[in-house]
C-alpha cells in the first residue's frame, strides 16, 4: 500500500481511502486557548441558566414534596414503565421493519435498472419530504375514510417505518458509495454478477462501518414514537401526560418522563460509540 500526503495552504489532515489529504491546520497555542477560554465560557453560561431554572421551580412551588411524592409509590412508577416497554416495543419493531427495508430501497437506488431506480428513488425522496406528523394523519382521518382500518400500534409504527427507511436508504447508499472502487472491480474480475457482488461483497462491507450510524438512528426512531399521543398509543409521553394531569404536577412527571428518555438515548449513543470504537 502506497501513501500519499498532499498539503494545501491552510488546510489540515484527514483520511480517505489509501491517501492522506490535509485539510485544515491543527490549532496552535493561541488558537487551543480561545477554544479552551470558550468552553470555560459556555459551561458557566450552561451552569447558570440550569440554576436560575432550579431557582424558578423553586419559586413555583414545583420542587415541593407534593410534586413528586407520587414517583416513590410502585403503582405510579409501574405506569410510567409500562409506557416506557410500549415505546421500546414501538421502536424495536419499527427498527425491524426500517432498516432491512432501507437496505433494500439503498439497493434499488444502486441497480442498474432504470426503472427500479426511479422507483426507489421516488420512494425515498416522498417520504423524506413529508412529515411524519402528516403521515400519522393519513392512517389516523385519511384511510378510514376509504374502509382501511389498523390497530393503533401499527397506525404508529407503520409511519414510523415509511418515514425512517427512506433515511436508512440513503445512509446504506452512501456508505456503499464511500466503499473503494477496487472492491467491486475485484469481484467482477472474479466473475460475480452485478447483483452477486452487491449482496455478498459491497453491501456487508457497507454495512459493517454503518452499524454506529444504524444504531444512531434508533434515537431518531425512539423520538418518534413519542407522537404515539396522536394516535392515543400509550407510549411513555402519553403516559406522563395522564399521570400529570391526574396529580396535577404535569411539569414534574414530565420531566421524569425526560430523564428516562435521556437514559435510553444516552445508552443507545453509548453503544454506537462502543461500535465505532471496535469497528477495524
Amino acid at each position: 500500500m502506497t501513501m500519499t500526503r498532499t498539503t494545501t495552504p491552510k488546510h489540515g489532515k484527514t483520511k480517505h481511502g489509501d491517501q492522506i489529504h490535509l485539510l485544515f491546520d491543527p490549532p496552535g497555542p493561541r488558537a487551543r486557548r480561545r477554544i479552551r477560554i470558550a468552553t470555560a465560557v459556555s459551561l458557566i453560561a450552561l451552569a447558570a441558566l440550569l440554576a436560575l431554572a432550579v431557582r424558578q421551580f423553586a419559586a413555583h412551588g414545583q420542587l415541593d414534596r407534593s410534586q413528586w411524592w407520587m414517583f416513590g409509590q410502585w403503582p405510579v412508577l409501574r405506569f410510567l414503565l409500562d409506557g416506557l416497554g410500549e415505546t421500546l416495543l414501538a421502536t424495536a419493531v419499527a427498527a425491524a421493519l426500517a432498516f432491512p427495508l432501507g437496505g433494500l430501497l439503498a439497493l434499488g437506488r444502486l441497480s442498474r435498472h432504470r426503472w427500479t431506480r426511479a422507483v426507489a428513488r421516488t420512494y425515498v425522496e416522498l417520504f423524506r419530504s413529508v412529515p411524519l406528523l402528516l403521515l400519522l394523519y393519513v392512517f389516523l382521518f385519511g384511510l378510514p375514510g376509504i374502509g382501511l382500518t389498523f390497530p393503533v400500534f401499527w397506525q404508529l409504527v407503520i409511519p414510523i417505518v415509511l418515514g425512517n427507511a427512506a433515511v436508512v436508504a440513503e445512509i446504506v447508499r452512501a456508505g456503499v458509495l464511500n466503499l473503494p472502487r477496487g472492491q467491486t472491480e475485484a469481484a467482477y474480475s472474479l466473475g460475480m454478477t452485478h447483483r452477486q457482488t452487491m449482496w455478498h461483497v459491497v453491501a456487508p462491507q457497507a454495512l459493517r462501518a454503518l452499524v454506529p450510524a444504524l444504531v444512531s438512528q434508533l434515537v431518531r426512531l425512539l423520538k418518534d414514537s413519542t407522537l404515539g399521543y396522536v394516535v392515543s398509543y400509550l407510549e411513555l409521553l402519553h403516559q406522563a401526560k395522564v399521570l400529570g394531569e391526574y396529580y396535577h404536577a404535569v411539569l414534574s412527571t414530565y420531566l421524569v418522563a425526560a430523564a428516562c428518555f435521556i437514559a435510553v438515548n444516552a445508552a443507545l449513543s453509548r453503544t454506537a460509540a462502543w461500535l465505532e470504537a471496535r469497528r477495524p
